[in-house]
């Protein structure tokens, strides 16, 4: 097999999906092979024979983590020792390379093309059955990597990678060598620094517009920080991160950025979706408490800045009209005479009538929470001005009308707000029959924005979305002002299995903004 693999990825070859197939028997009747041929062989639809990761990309150190997963499951990837050119275009040293020619191919097209399930209608005429699981999870697309498709053969100054890369190229630190702060760009691994710096008792500004400072143009969102230089070095050494070092904090409109405490909802037993967060907090050294529903309940919610609700938190609101509702934890459970006494306090779920209005008073109050997937449905326990998209005539829509299980969907991001800082005019997200909305009249007066949103009838890219056209005008990504606090709404999963990166920036913006006292006011 390996062989094969290898010889397929040295030669023009194809990947035929069965919607093609059909797509080209309704276009010719019966037809011969050479008609075949010509519409299922066509040379633009061939298999790439590799990919480049540029190394001048935004966030390389994010495509330096993609990288590592291709690494740790056996597939071989080069890095450019020099700089090269391929199909016209010009590569930096240090960019990495995967070509399709390698035993690995399979997964190798796994992690950077499309899926493409197909429908399996159980008699004609029939509803398709519908998948059990997820369909797309094209990687590079989750991360928000960079890398273009090489369509023909291709070589280089290129050396192969036999280790993981325990840790990225060093990053330069630029600028003033008595500088007062240092600036860093918008990526993820930026949370890192603001994390240590201000651990340690150091300063942090988050600009809101674009910046020219040292030299150097920063796109809006940019991070100053105000610590020591061998704090800085160590970043540059440790997360690979560049900065540029000025002698004062340069002129602009900021917020000032504190230490958060974050609360993550979990429930006994363990929820998934929680754990695989409570591994990204981790990774990118955010405090935070882990609150069963009892300490929700209970405790007082004030100490904390910011609350984390994953898919599965929020019970579903009676006007919701439709769609998986979370559990907010399991009713029933087990017999408590069989839990150790050290676990019990972690029993119990989240309620309607005692736990949302308590989440709802601290948020009035000041605080700010993130709902992921199901836990959307705070939104309309808060009576926000929104309602359920996915609706024909009023009535939500049935699985034989529209079912999307987890898919990349292309999703159009509104530059509004410090919550879509770091991202471009578009984004791929996971999505897994997520929540999506519209919202009401004069809901923008009230408060309540659209941060992202399916712009055309066929956002998906990789997985299976039947009745996609509905999703159109749908809203998946949503800011509320509520009370003193705010709201963060996201119908798609950002953080499903920690794996898209490209979208780990919501939760992140989401905590530093709803965080701080002096938030500016979103257009």
């Amino acid at each position: 097999m390996g062989h094969n693999a290898i010889e397929r990825g040295s030669t023009d070859s194809w990947t035929t999906f069965p919607f093609e197939i059909d797509a080209a028997a309704e276009a010719m009747n019966r037809g011969t092979r050479d008609d075949w041929e010509r519409i299922l062989r066509a040379p633009a639809d061939r298999d790439p024979r590799g990919f480049i990761i540029p190394s001048d990309q935004r966030d390389f150190l994010t495509a330096t983590k993609f990288v590592n997963t291709l690494l740790y499951n056996g597939v071989d990837v080069q890095r450019a020792t020099a700089d090269f050119t391929v199909a016209g275009t010009r590569y930096l040293e240090g960019s990495y390379v995967v070509t399709a020619a390698q035993a690995f191919r399979p997964h190798v097209l796994d992690m950077f093309e499309k899926q493409e399930h197909p429908n399996d209608f159980a008699y004609p005429g029939a509803p398709p059955t519908s998948p059990y699981d997820n369909t797309g999870w094209t990687l590079a697309w989750q991360m928000g990597i960079e890398f273009d498709r090489i369509m023909d053969g291709f070589d280089g100054p290129f050396e192969l990678i036999d280790d993981i890369i325990s840790a990225p190229p060093t990053g330069i630190v630029a600028g003033a060598s008595n500088a007062r702060g240092y600036l860093v760009d918008h990526i993820n691994d930026a949370f890192t620094a603001v994390n240590r710096v201000l651990a340690a008792g150091g300063s942090a500004f988050w600009y809101t517009d674009e910046l020219n400072a040292g030299g150097q143009d920063f796109q809006a969102g940019a991070f100053y920080l105000e610590t020591d230089r061998a704090t800085v070095e160590a970043l540059a050494r440790d997360k690979g991160l560049n900065f540029v070092g000025v002698p004062t904090r340069p002129a602009g409109n900021t917020m000032e950025l504190e230490p958060v405490k974050i609360g993550l909802w979990d429930r006994y037993g363990g929820s998934m979706p929680s754990g695989w967060t409570r591994m990204i907090l981790e990774d990118f050294e955010f405090d935070f408490d882990v609150l069963y529903p009892p300490d929700l309940d209970n405790a007082d919610l004030s100490q904390y800045d910011v609350l984390v609700f994953e898919d599965g938190a929020i019970p579903a609101a009676a006007s919701a009209g439709g769609g998986r509702g979370g559990r907010g934890g399991r009713g029933g459970g087990p017999d408590l005479s069989t839990i150790p006494e050290e676990y019990r306090g972690r029993m119990g779920s989240v309620s309607v009538d005692g736990t949302v209005p308590k989440i709802l008073d601290y948020v009035r109050n000041g605080g700010a929470a993130i709902t992921i997937g199901t836990s959307a449905s705070l939104a309309q326990h808060a009576g926000l001005p929104v309602s359920n998209h996915l609706l024909e005539n009023g009535n939500p829509l049935t699985r034989e009308q529209y079912f999307t299980p987890g898919s990349v969907l292309d999703m159009k991001v509104d530059h509004a707000s410090p919550l879509t800082h770091g991202f471009g005019e578009r984004v791929n997200v996971l999505f897994s029959h997520s929540p999506t909305f519209s919202l009401d009249a004069g809901a923008e007066a009230q408060g309540v924005r659209r941060i992202g949103w399916f712009d055309t009838d066929s956002p998906l890219k990789s997985g299976w979305a039947w009745g996609e056209r509905y999703l159109e005008g749908g809203v998946g990504a949503i800011e509320a002002d509520y009370g003193q606090g705010k709201m963060f709404i996201f119908g798609p999963r950002i953080t499903f299995r920690a794996q898209p990166h490209g979208t780990f920036g919501f939760l992140f913006n989401g905590i530093y903004y709803g965080a701080t006292d002096n938030r500016p006011i979103s257009e």
